[in-house]
Protein backbone atom coordinates (compact mmCIF):
# COMPACT_ATOMS: atom_id res chain seq x y z
CA UNK A 1 0.00 0.00 0.00
CA UNK A 2 2.92 2.62 0.80
CA UNK A 3 4.12 1.81 -2.60
CA UNK A 4 1.15 2.36 -4.44
CA UNK A 5 0.57 5.53 -2.54
CA UNK A 6 4.21 6.61 -3.06
CA UNK A 7 3.77 6.17 -6.96
CA UNK A 8 0.05 8.14 -6.72
CA UNK A 9 1.99 11.21 -4.73
CA UNK A 10 4.73 10.88 -7.72
CA UNK A 11 2.22 11.03 -10.92
CA UNK A 12 0.12 13.90 -8.92
CA UNK A 13 3.48 15.86 -8.19
CA UNK A 14 4.62 15.40 -11.82
CA UNK A 15 1.19 16.47 -13.47
CA UNK A 16 1.33 19.38 -10.86
CA UNK A 17 4.72 20.23 -12.15
CA UNK A 18 4.14 20.29 -15.82
CA UNK A 19 0.63 22.47 -15.47
CA UNK A 20 2.98 24.96 -12.92
CA UNK A 21 4.98 25.70 -15.68
CA UNK A 22 2.21 25.48 -18.47
CA UNK A 23 0.86 28.66 -16.32
CA UNK A 24 4.09 30.09 -16.02
CA UNK A 25 4.27 30.13 -19.53
CA UNK A 26 1.45 31.32 -20.48
CA UNK A 27 1.20 34.66 -17.84
CA UNK A 28 5.38 35.40 -18.69
CA UNK A 29 4.59 35.42 -21.80
CA UNK A 30 1.57 38.26 -21.50
CA UNK A 31 3.86 39.86 -18.96
CA UNK A 32 6.24 40.31 -21.97
CA UNK A 33 3.10 41.91 -23.87
CA UNK A 34 3.09 38.73 -26.20
CA UNK A 35 5.04 39.65 -28.51
CA UNK A 36 8.51 40.45 -26.25
CA UNK A 37 7.32 37.36 -24.14
CA UNK A 38 7.03 34.13 -25.94
CA UNK A 39 10.55 33.07 -27.19
CA UNK A 40 12.30 34.31 -23.66
CA UNK A 41 9.18 32.43 -21.42
CA UNK A 42 9.30 29.44 -23.99
CA UNK A 43 13.02 29.01 -23.83
CA UNK A 44 12.45 29.44 -19.70
CA UNK A 45 9.74 26.71 -19.85
CA UNK A 46 11.92 24.43 -22.01
CA UNK A 47 15.30 24.32 -20.15
CA UNK A 48 13.23 23.89 -17.02
CA UNK A 49 11.86 20.54 -19.12
CA UNK A 50 15.77 19.98 -19.67
CA UNK A 51 17.22 20.06 -16.11
CA UNK A 52 14.32 17.63 -14.68
CA UNK A 53 15.05 15.22 -17.60
CA UNK A 54 18.63 15.02 -16.52
CA UNK A 55 18.07 14.61 -12.90
CA UNK A 56 17.67 18.18 -11.24
CA UNK A 57 14.33 18.22 -10.15
CA UNK A 58 15.17 20.07 -6.88
CA UNK A 59 15.19 23.95 -8.32
CA UNK A 60 12.26 25.77 -7.33
CA UNK A 61 10.29 26.52 -10.12
CA UNK A 62 9.19 29.38 -10.24
CA UNK A 63 12.70 31.10 -9.49
CA UNK A 64 14.55 28.69 -11.67
CA UNK A 65 11.61 29.73 -14.67
CA UNK A 66 12.26 33.54 -14.04
CA UNK A 67 16.19 33.28 -13.78
CA UNK A 68 16.21 31.83 -17.32
CA UNK A 69 13.51 34.48 -18.21
CA UNK A 70 15.87 37.22 -17.34
CA UNK A 71 18.72 35.65 -18.41
CA UNK A 72 17.63 34.51 -22.06
CA UNK A 73 15.86 37.53 -22.76
CA UNK A 74 17.27 39.15 -25.34
CA UNK A 75 19.23 36.10 -27.14
CA UNK A 76 15.86 34.00 -27.04
CA UNK A 77 13.97 37.44 -28.97
CA UNK A 78 16.98 37.90 -31.58
CA UNK A 79 15.99 34.29 -32.20
CA UNK A 80 12.16 34.84 -32.47
CA UNK A 81 12.65 37.78 -35.16
CA UNK A 82 14.84 34.82 -37.16
CA UNK A 83 11.74 32.15 -36.93
CA UNK A 84 8.78 34.96 -37.25
CA UNK A 85 10.09 36.16 -40.15
CA UNK A 86 10.42 33.01 -41.96
CA UNK A 87 7.01 32.13 -41.41
CA UNK A 88 5.85 35.12 -42.43
CA UNK A 89 8.00 34.55 -45.77
CA UNK A 90 5.76 31.22 -45.87
CA UNK A 91 2.42 33.02 -44.85
CA UNK A 92 3.24 35.03 -47.51
CA UNK A 93 3.83 32.91 -49.96
CA UNK A 94 0.28 30.65 -49.22
CA UNK A 95 -1.72 33.81 -49.48
CA UNK A 96 -0.41 34.25 -52.81
CA UNK A 97 -0.85 30.66 -53.71
CA UNK A 98 -4.61 30.54 -52.28
CA UNK A 99 -5.69 33.71 -54.59
CA UNK A 100 -6.14 31.08 -56.86
CA UNK A 101 -7.21 27.90 -56.01
CA UNK A 102 -6.74 26.18 -59.38
CA UNK A 103 -2.97 26.64 -58.95
CA UNK A 104 -3.02 25.37 -55.08
CA UNK A 105 -1.51 22.07 -55.61
CA UNK A 106 0.94 22.34 -59.19
CA UNK A 107 4.22 21.17 -59.48
CA UNK A 108 5.59 25.07 -59.46
CA UNK A 109 4.41 24.91 -55.44
CA UNK A 110 6.08 21.57 -54.46
CA UNK A 111 9.63 23.24 -53.29
CA UNK A 112 7.56 25.62 -50.65
CA UNK A 113 5.56 22.43 -49.22
CA UNK A 114 9.14 21.32 -48.87
CA UNK A 115 10.24 23.82 -47.33
CA UNK A 116 7.51 24.44 -45.24
CA UNK A 117 7.94 20.57 -43.82
CA UNK A 118 12.12 21.11 -43.29
CA UNK A 119 10.71 24.12 -41.47
CA UNK A 120 8.62 22.07 -38.86
CA UNK A 121 11.54 20.01 -38.79
CA UNK A 122 13.34 22.34 -37.61
CA UNK A 123 11.54 23.92 -35.29
CA UNK A 124 11.63 20.40 -33.23
CA UNK A 125 15.11 20.65 -32.20
CA UNK A 126 15.48 24.44 -32.20
CA UNK A 127 14.60 25.14 -28.73
CA UNK A 128 15.90 22.47 -27.11
CA UNK A 129 19.34 23.06 -29.19
CA UNK A 130 18.91 26.54 -27.66
CA UNK A 131 18.91 25.48 -23.91
CA UNK A 132 21.20 22.52 -24.17
CA UNK A 133 23.94 24.24 -26.58
CA UNK A 134 25.83 27.86 -25.58
CA UNK A 135 26.15 29.10 -29.42
CA UNK A 136 25.22 32.18 -31.04
CA UNK A 137 21.93 32.29 -33.00
CA UNK A 138 23.33 31.91 -36.34
CA UNK A 139 25.33 28.82 -34.97
CA UNK A 140 22.58 27.62 -33.44
CA UNK A 141 20.46 27.98 -35.99
CA UNK A 142 22.91 25.41 -38.00
CA UNK A 143 23.25 22.98 -35.62
CA UNK A 144 19.69 22.14 -35.07
CA UNK A 145 19.30 21.97 -38.70
CA UNK A 146 22.27 19.80 -39.17
CA UNK A 147 20.48 17.63 -36.40
CA UNK A 148 17.03 17.40 -37.96
CA UNK A 149 18.99 16.08 -41.08
CA UNK A 150 21.23 13.13 -39.25
CA UNK A 151 18.48 12.48 -37.09
CA UNK A 152 15.14 11.45 -39.39
CA UNK A 153 14.16 8.68 -36.49
CA UNK A 154 14.04 11.16 -33.53
CA UNK A 155 12.11 13.28 -36.04
CA UNK A 156 9.33 10.77 -37.44
CA UNK A 157 9.22 9.69 -33.47
CA UNK A 158 8.44 13.62 -32.61
CA UNK A 159 6.02 13.64 -35.42
CA UNK A 160 4.05 10.35 -34.17
CA UNK A 161 4.54 11.33 -30.50
CA UNK A 162 3.17 14.77 -31.37
CA UNK A 163 0.35 14.16 -33.59
CA UNK A 164 -1.37 11.54 -30.92
CA UNK A 165 -0.38 14.02 -28.04
CA UNK A 166 -2.36 16.66 -30.77
CA UNK A 167 -5.12 14.08 -31.06
CA UNK A 168 -5.87 13.84 -27.52
CA UNK A 169 -5.74 17.59 -27.06
CA UNK A 170 -8.22 17.72 -29.76
CA UNK A 171 -10.85 15.72 -28.21
CA UNK A 172 -10.37 17.14 -24.78
CA UNK A 173 -9.23 21.20 -25.38
CA UNK A 174 -8.87 21.49 -21.57
CA UNK A 175 -5.88 19.42 -21.54
CA UNK A 176 -3.94 21.98 -24.00
CA UNK A 177 -4.17 24.46 -21.77
CA UNK A 178 -3.06 23.65 -18.69
CA UNK A 179 -0.66 21.16 -20.27
CA UNK A 180 0.01 21.67 -24.34
CA UNK A 181 3.22 23.65 -23.95
CA UNK A 182 4.52 21.65 -21.22
CA UNK A 183 3.71 18.28 -22.96
CA UNK A 184 5.05 19.95 -25.94
CA UNK A 185 8.56 20.84 -24.56
CA UNK A 186 9.14 17.68 -22.73
CA UNK A 187 8.15 15.45 -25.83
CA UNK A 188 10.88 17.27 -28.18
CA UNK A 189 13.13 17.97 -25.23
CA UNK A 190 13.65 14.28 -24.18
CA UNK A 191 13.79 12.98 -27.95
CA UNK A 192 16.03 15.53 -29.29
CA UNK A 193 18.53 15.49 -26.10
CA UNK A 194 18.77 11.61 -27.03
CA UNK A 195 19.68 12.75 -30.31
CA UNK A 196 22.22 15.24 -28.90
CA UNK A 197 24.12 12.77 -26.65
CA UNK A 198 24.24 10.08 -29.82
CA UNK A 199 26.23 13.75 -31.50
CA UNK A 200 28.56 14.03 -28.70
CA UNK A 201 29.14 10.47 -27.96
CA UNK A 202 30.69 10.09 -31.51
CA UNK A 203 32.86 13.51 -30.93
CA UNK A 204 34.24 12.35 -28.04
Amino acid sequence: MNTLNSAIYTIFEWITRFAFINILWVLFTLAGGILFGFFPSTVAMFAIVRDWLRGNTEEPVFSTFLTYFKREFWKSNRLGIVIIAIALLIGIDIWYIQMDLRELFTWTHIPLFAFMLLFLFFSFYLLPAFVHFDLSVRQLIKQAFLIMLIHPLHTLLMLLCLGSLFFIMYRVPALAFIFGGSAYAFITTWLSLHAFTRIQGKQA
